[in-house]
C-alpha cells in the first residue's frame, strides 16, 4: 500500500506564562491511500494538536519542537510556506471541529467558498458554478450561497465546510470533531460523505471522542493519552483485544444497546501537561499498576516503547516488550 503520511517522532510544546505544555510527545504513525485512520482519547490528550502538526498549523504559542510530518515524502514541517499555501486545501483540506469559526461571519457563503477555488486557479465563472456543485453533493439548496453563516444551522455550516474541502478531491482529509453538537441524522449524512471521499481514494484522518462513531466507520484507530500515542492497531484487533489498560479503561465506559454491562469511569482526572508524571503517564489511573507489586519502580519510573504485539498492533506499556 501506498504511504500518503508519515509522522515520524512529532513533538509540540505549547510555551506559556505559566510553564511549557508538553502536548504531544514523539508521536508516530502512518495512513495509508485511501485509508481512514481515527484517533480517539480524552479532551487534552494532543488529538487535536497532532493534526495541526501535521499540516504544520499549530496555533500560537504553540511550536513543532522535533520530529516530521511527512506528506508524500515532503516534511511539511520544514516545508516553506509558500508550498505549504499551494498544498493546503488542495490535497490536503481539513475541517475544523467548529463550523461557525471556520466561516468569516461579515462574508456570504458563496463567496468563500469561490475565494479557496480562485486561489488554487479555477477561474470565477467555473467557481460559482462548482459551488452549486458543491452544495448540491451536500443536499444543500444552491441559493444558501447567498446567506451568511448565522442565517444556516450548524449542520449546514459543517457541510458547506465539508464541500468545500472536496472541491478538489483531496489526498489528505483531516477531521477535527466535525459531527460535535450535531444530531444523529446530520452527523450520519457527513460520515456518509467522508466514507464516500474515502471509496474514492482520499485518505482520512478523523478525531473524536465518540468511540462508538470511531468504531463504526474507521480501519484503524490510534489511543492517545496526555500527549502520547499509547496504542495503534486495526478496529477489529482494539475491540477484540485491547493491550493497554486505558484502551481497556475506554472500551469499558462506553455503553452497549445490545449487551446489558456495568459501565465504569476512569478514575482521577488526566495529568497536567506542564508537569507530566515520570514512567508511563497513565500509571496514576492505571488499575494494572494499582494491583500488581512487580510493576512498581517500572511503570512509574521508566517510559515504555511502542512494540508491535501482532501484527500491525502497537503498544506503548511495559506489559509488553
Amino acid at each position: 500500500m501506498e504511504l500518503v503520511v508519515e509522522v515520524k517522532d512529532l513533538s509540540i510544546y505549547y510555551f506559556t506564562l505559566s510553564g511549557v505544555v508538553k502536548a504531544v510527545e514523539r508521536v508516530s504513525f502512518n495512513i495509508q491511500r485511501g485509508e481512514w485512520l481515527t484517533f480517539v482519547g480524552e479532551s487534552g490528550s494532543g488529538k487535536s494538536t497532532v493534526a495541526y502538526g501535521i499540516i504544520n498549523l499549530v496555533p500560537s504559542p504553540g511550536k513543532i519542537v522535533g520530529g516530521q510530518a511527512l506528506f508524500e515524502g515532503k516534511d511539511l514541517v520544514k516545508l516553506p510556506k509558500e508550498k505549504l499555501k499551494e498544498l493546503r486545501g488542495k490535497e490536503i483540506s481539513m475541517v475544523f471541529q467548529d463550523p461557525m469559526t471556520s466561516l468569516d461571519p461579515l462574508r456570504k457563503v458563496g463567496d468563500q467558498i469561490v475565494e479557496v477555488m480562485i486561489e488554487h486557479g479555477i477561474d470565477e465563472k467555473e467557481a460559482w458554478k462548482k459551488a452549486k456543485e458543491l452544495l448540491k453533493s451536500v443536499n444543500i439548496p444552491e441559493d444558501r450561497l447567498y446567506y451568511y453563516p448565522h442565517q444556516l444551522s450548524g449542520g449546514q455550516r459543517q457541510r458547506i465546510i465539508i464541500s468545500t474541502a472536496m472541491a478538489f478531491r483531496p489526498k489528505l482529509l483531516i477531521a477535527d470533531e466535525p459531527t460535535t453538537a450535531l444530531d444523529v441524522i446530520v452527523q450520519d449524512s457527513i460520515m456518509d460523505l467522508l466514507n464516500e471521499m474515502k471509496q474514492e481514494g482520499t485518505s482520512i484522518f478523523f478525531i473524536t471522542h465518540d468511540i462508538s462513531l470511531a468504531v463504526e466507520r474507521s480501519d484503524r484507530m490510534g489511543i492517545m493519552y496526555a500527549g502520547k500515542l499509547v496504542e495503534i492497531g486495526k478496529v477489529d484487533q482494539l475491540i477484540e483485544n485491547p493491550l493497554h489498560p486505558y484502551t481497556s479503561a475506554l472500551f469499558a465506559s462506553m455503553p452497549d444497546l445490545w449487551v446489558d454491562k456495568e459501565i465504569s469511569a476512569i478514575p482521577g482526572f488526566p495529568p497536567d501537561l506542564r508537569t507530566p508524571p515520570p514512567g508511563c503517564r497513565f500509571h496514576p489511573r492505571c488499575s494494572v499498576f494499582r494491583e500488581r507489586k512487580d510493576l512498581k519502580g517500572i511503570c512509574d519510573k521508566e517510559e515504555p516503547k511502542m512494540v508491535e504485539v501482532e501484527k500491525e498492533h502497537f503498544v506503548a506499556c511495559h506489559l509488553y516488550g
